[in-house]
């Protein structure tokens, strides 16, 4: 597990640490066959980085009924951060739409685990398998593998978003430059086009920028 966090913390981007979680999943939680990341953006499902399709399958179906143990897991944060279910077929009067159609899938067994830091939470990560397949110990190191994934993907996208803010202030300023150049004015007058034409128009500003550095001028 301990050189499991390490090579979580050592991928180069958010996709790759995703990806790394739930491949690990599968390969250190007993009897996991598959697994994938749920996020909500308000009631619209994404999965990120599935081992099986039918993950995705899963999660879309939450998605359309508006139920589903992985949907209520990261919808309510606040209070269970943990679900592990032997046999959805025994369930169906907590998530009536949901568990038939989901047996139907080839879902037996599923965990869940919030994942979450201090300040936020991320998702949820999601383990499916055939009927009785999780066990005590499985349940541990489920937990334990969500504990070390959340911490390495809040990671991986802070540093995404520091990567991404310092590429925009470099590219509003090359753009920035090419104004100057070619107008003959000022740093604040040159940014304030900019500015302007990006509420004007409703685009944002690095596409502005982006636009002004492919063409050489603004239109």
């Amino acid at each position: 597990m301990a050189s499991m966090a390490r090579d979580l913390l050592a991928q180069d981007s958010v996709a790759a640490t995703l990806e790394r979680i739930t491949a690990s999943a599968t390969e250190l939680v007993e009897g996991c066959d598959a697994a994938g990341i749920l996020v909500l953006h308000d009631s619209t499902v994404e999965s990120l980085a599935p081992t099986h399709e039918l993950v995705v399958d899963s999660d879309q179906l939450q998605q359309r009924l508006g139920e589903g143990p992985c949907f209520d897991l990261a919808r309510t944060g606040q209070g269970e951060r943990v679900f592990r279910i032997a046999d959805l077929t025994g369930l169906p009067q907590r998530w009536p739409a949901y568990a038939p159609q989901a047996h139907a899938l080839g879902v037996g067994s599923m965990m869940g685990f919030l994942l979450f830091t201090d300040d936020e939470d991320l998702g949820a990560l999601n383990l499916y398998s055939q009927p009785g397949a999780f066990t005590d110990v499985s349940e541990l190191a489920g937990w334990l593998l969500a504990s070390h994934a959340a911490v390495a993907f809040s990671s991986a996208r802070t540093q995404a978003q520091m990567e991404q803010a310092v590429a925009t202030r470099h590219l509003i300023g090359e753009a920035m430059g090419i104004l100057m150049g070619s107008h003959h004015i000022t740093e604040e007058q040159a940014f304030d086009v900019l500015r302007r034409y990006s509420q004007e128009n409703n685009i944002k500003l690095r596409e502005v920028a982006r636009l002004i550095c492919e063409r050489g001028r603004l239109s």
